[in-house]
């Protein structure tokens, strides 16, 4: 039996050759389990398909405030702006420099603390018409979180800071700080 192949195998290579042929000209043969992305032609566009993907555009205030989105109308105390992002606001406190830093805004969602010398106070409320108010004094301040329904402005108080954050169902919230100065 030395030099003959076995029987069932004789066709084989034939047949062998024939399939990589066949694969080879459909285009198959990706070792990868992901599935093939077509490509243009030179000097074709791209398939707009599958569009390149874009970094998502910060969320726009859709409310109206006095000074708009410029945090920077509130660094004398004094000052009306719509949020729709965590943000820092530095202002003049009672007793010198003082932040409002805003650390959640959401769909009827505000949280924020206020820093000012050692000290801090924090406020957060959530739903339709909840806000709180922070009066921040030389020698400490106080918080108070409920409903605001149509609260104006707050008044000014003789050496305070009266902050009051308001939240809003489309994830803006309106910030109004008032000082006696």
């Amino acid at each position: 039996m030395a030099g003959t192949k076995p029987r069932g195998l004789r066709g084989t290579g034939v047949v062998l050759v024939a399939l990589i042929a066949l694969t080879a000209a459909a285009g198959c043969g990706s070792d990868s389990d992901e599935p093939a992305k077509a490509s243009s032609p030179p000097g074709e566009r791209p398939s707009k398909a599958d569009p390149p993907e874009r970094p998502k555009p910060k969320p726009r205030p859709s409310v109206s405030a006095a000074d708009g989105r410029d945090i920077t109308a509130c660094a004398d105390g004094n000052c009306e702006i719509a949020v729709s992002e965590p943000v820092e606001i530095p202002f003049k406190g009672p007793r010198g420099p003082a932040t409002l830093s805003v650390t959640e805004v959401g769909s009827n969602a505000i949280a924020y603390t206020v820093k000012s010398g050692t000290g801090q106070s924090k406020g957060s409320a959530s739903g339709p018409g909840q806000g709180c108010i922070t009066v921040l004094r030389s020698n400490g301040s106080g918080n108070s979180c409920r409903g605001l329904g149509a609260a104006g402005r707050p008044s000014p108080q003789p050496g305070a800071v009266v902050i009051q954050a308001a939240t809003g169902k489309d994830g803006t919230a309106v910030l109004q700080l008032v000082s006696d100065r």
